[in-house]
């Protein structure tokens, strides 16, 4: 009789433990389900806060980049006392040497200097082109770009505006170069060097003002970049609250 009641006893708290167990360990996983849910509900906040902030300062760090690239480049010297500087066509160097060993140097840094008179001219026509660029930037673009390699904003920009950007440039530099007699009287020179050297020197490396079209974007992109490369890594350089915010992380 003793031992059917101590069964009876054991199997009461047994089901009693098993009970308090399983109550104990149903009301843990509602907090986590809810926590879940809060949390949930916290990041889709957050996430849609940040999209706006991401696009924001996307534009912002975008619109100071091409402000520094312009101020930088669109100035006198801005190219020709620069890591950019537009050197003689390497397809031309051998004019160039010839020109040179007769005495002549100064026809080929007139060029020069005229090239990059040239480009300076152009690259302030940027700014409206680059900033329908920026206004264009969608969230999806913004997040591309912030989760991108450190010239992603550069590469969305050349992307979008480089053809708009090679239209507006090129009556520019071609103006200037014709502007000056001895980039004229140069590019004489070459087209009648040009049957002489043959397969040296193929047609399209006579188009100067192409050249230097090409050579003032890639400037100004390489300045983007190197704006957008600081932005990211350099903490000093987030001018404001919003480029804090967004590239902290």
């Amino acid at each position: 009789m003793l031992k059917t009641k101590l069964n009876l006893t054991t199997v009461a708290l047994t089901l009693f433990i098993s009970q308090s167990v399983q109550a104990d360990w149903m009301d843990a996983a509602k907090n986590v389900v809810n926590k879940a849910a809060e949390n949930s509900g916290s990041e889709i906040a957050q996430s849609a806060l940040s999209n706006s902030d991401v696009v924001s300062g996307l534009k912002e760090a975008l619109a100071n980049g091409v402000k520094s690239a312009i101020n930088s480049l669109g100035t006198s010297g801005g190219f020709s006392n620069s890591p950019v500087k537009i050197a003689i066509p390497d397809s031309l160097s051998t004019i160039a040497t010839t020109v040179r060993t007769l005495g002549q140097g100064h026809y080929v840094d007139s060029l020069e200097s005229t090239m990059n008179q040239a480009a300076e001219k152009a690259v302030p026509e940027a700014a409206e082109i680059l900033s329908d660029a920026i206004r264009q930037m969608s969230v999806t673009d913004a997040m591309s770009i912030l989760n991108g390699s450190d010239d992603a904003a550069t590469q969305y920009f050349r992307k979008i505006s480089e053809s708009s950007l090679m239209e507006r440039f090129k009556p520019i530099v071609t103006q200037a170069t014709n502007s000056a007699g001895v980039t004229a009287s140069y590019k004489n020179l070459t087209s009648q060097a040009s049957p002489l050297l043959g397969g040296i020197m193929d047609k399209s490396s006579l188009d100067i003002d192409q050249y230097v079209t090409d050579k003032s974007l890639d400037g100004l992109f390489k300045y983007i970049a190197e704006e957008e490369k600081s932005i990211r890594s350099n903490p000093a350089a987030r001018t404001t609250d919003l480029l804090k915010k967004v590239f902290a992380n």
